[in-house]
């Protein structure tokens, strides 16, 4: 016996009315994407649920790979089974060896669409309940209010389907369904988190990153990349669009006021980050900031530095402290790429004594003796693109001691 489909509820999808269909239709895409390998399962949707047909498949694999698919709330493996009493009690005693985690609880719920079914629900429920009792050596009670564990058994004419485990999804939105972003990915900690609470949200995003060399090192510039696959494995690729940024922050170290050099470099970050953001259809630009973690993250800081564009700035972390976004950065698996110690352009150029407090005035009036207009066209010119894969990788570490 093995259990041969994998329940999916949409959780937040169904709120969608007419717009639904596009919101399953692209979820569907990605989970089709997730198990593309697994050749015998087949994937299956009705109004308000999901199905994935194992065909032979093992269901612990599958549900690994698609309970990451944004947009699923949760799932449950099920059993499709024949309807003579003793197939059920067996299948039942099944379910429950299968379970990820062993319940000291449970009760079983019969629902019965059969009516001519020689059991009615209480006498299913007494049948299978005790059928568990017997065979579980006295250490499993029976709870009808709050149970570890409810086992659902579905009678209908042509077979009794059973479920009851609920593993729980992703949640959000499928990615996509919110339109496009750019993300302006760092190398940092922060960066990283907020893509994926973006992505989370049903937005394609597409990456930005400044490059300084020889002020930043190939290593720095890999870590980059590493941090984009990470991305990727949700939808299976991603742009990173690579830009040469070593001209510009040596001129705002030139004629720049050093107390004003960040305030300077993040408005032309943005400046360039705005320009390929256009070029390429997006609508918003998407960073890790977080309200007041460091001096161009201040709210005086971030009014000076927005002033140079209307698009929208998405700031998915702007409320949440370090400690939050260490842990999310943690379960996202990308701490500790995260923490490889090559500096990014930012931090190799940052003042001693940045200002936390700017003022959009002074900031014009220094950037008013330079014209960095050609500067930002050859920079979004000159900005390599690379089309990241979402494929594990494992070799990774490898590549990493090549670079030394």
């Amino acid at each position: 016996m093995e259990f041969d489909h994998i329940i999916i509820r949409y959780g937040e999808l169904s709120t969608k009315k007419r717009n639904r269909k596009s919101f399953v239709d692209k979820m569907k895409s990605h989970i089709r994407w997730a198990i593309k390998d697994l050749k015998q399962a087949k994937v299956t949707s009705s109004r308000d649920r999901m199905y994935v047909l194992l065909n032979g498949e093992d269901h612990l694999e599958v549900i690994q790979r698609i309970k990451g698919v944004y947009g699923i709330q949760s799932l449950s493996p099920a059993l499709k089974i024949g309807r003579d009493i003793e197939e059920v009690k067996a299948a039942s005693l099944y379910y429950f060896e299968q379970l990820s985690k062993r319940p000291e609880t449970f009760k079983i719920t019969t629902r019965r669409s059969d009516k001519d079914y020689p059991y009615d629900t209480n006498e299913m429920n007494h049948l299978i309940g005790g059928h568990l009792l017997i065979n579980n050596d006295g250490h499993l009670k029976v709870d009808v209010k709050n149970p570890d564990f409810n086992l659902r058994i579905e009678i209908r004419r042509e077979a009794v389907y059973l479920t009851g485990e609920i593993i729980e999804g992703a949640g959000g939105l499928p990615f996509g369904s919110s339109g496009k972003a750019m993300l302006m990915l760092s190398g940092g900690i922060d960066s990283p988190v907020a893509g994926f609470l973006s992505m989370k949200r049903g937005l394609e995003v597409e990456c930005i990153h400044f490059y300084s060399p020889p002020f930043t090192s190939e290593r720095s510039k890999q870590k980059v990349i590493d941090l984009a696959h990470k991305l990727a494995e949700v939808n299976g690729s991603i742009k990173l669009h690579i830009v040469p940024f070593t001209d510009i922050q040596v001129l705002i170290q030139k004629q720049i006021p050093e107390n004003y050099t960040m305030t300077s470099t993040r408005r032309l970050m943005l400046r360039i980050a705005d320009a390929i953001r256009e070029k390429n259809e997006g609508m918003a630009i998407i960073t890790g900031e977080s309200l007041g973690q460091v001096a161009s993250q201040t709210l005086e800081s971030m009014f000076a530095i927005n002033e140079v564009t209307n698009t929208p700035i998405l700031r998915p972390l702007i409320t949440v402290d370090k400690t939050e976004i260490i842990a999310m950065a943690r379960e996202m698996d990308t701490l500790e790429i995260s923490n490889q110690p090559f500096e990014d352009c930012c931090t190799v150029f940052t003042p001693a004594s940045p200002k936390t407090k700017p003022k959009r005035e002074k900031v014009n009036y220094y950037e008013g003796f330079v014209d960095f207009e050609p500067m930002i066209e050859k920079a979004v010119q000159d900005t390599e693109t690379l089309h990241i894969s979402g494929e594990k990788q494992d070799n990774m570490d490898e590549t990493i001691e090549d670079l030394f």
